[in-house]
C-alpha cells in the first residue's frame, strides 16, 4: 500500500469528518465512493467538447 503524506490543514479537515475513531482510510474510501456515485470520475473519458 502506498504511503500518502498530508499537510496539517488536510488532516484537520479529515479529523472534522471522523466519527467514532474512524481510520483515515475509511474516510478516504467513503469520500471516493461518494465521488464515484456522483459520476465524477478521476479520469474522464469520452468527454464531448
Amino acid at each position: 500500500m502506498p504511503q500518502v503524506h498530508l499537510d496539517d490543514e488536510t488532516l484537520e479537515r479529515l479529523d472534522a469528518l471522523r466519527q467514532d475513531d474512524e481510520e483515515y482510510d475509511e474516510i478516504v474510501n467513503e469520500l471516493i465512493n461518494i465521488y464515484e456515485a456522483e459520476e465524477l470520475t478521476l479520469f474522464r473519458t469520452g468527454d464531448d467538447v
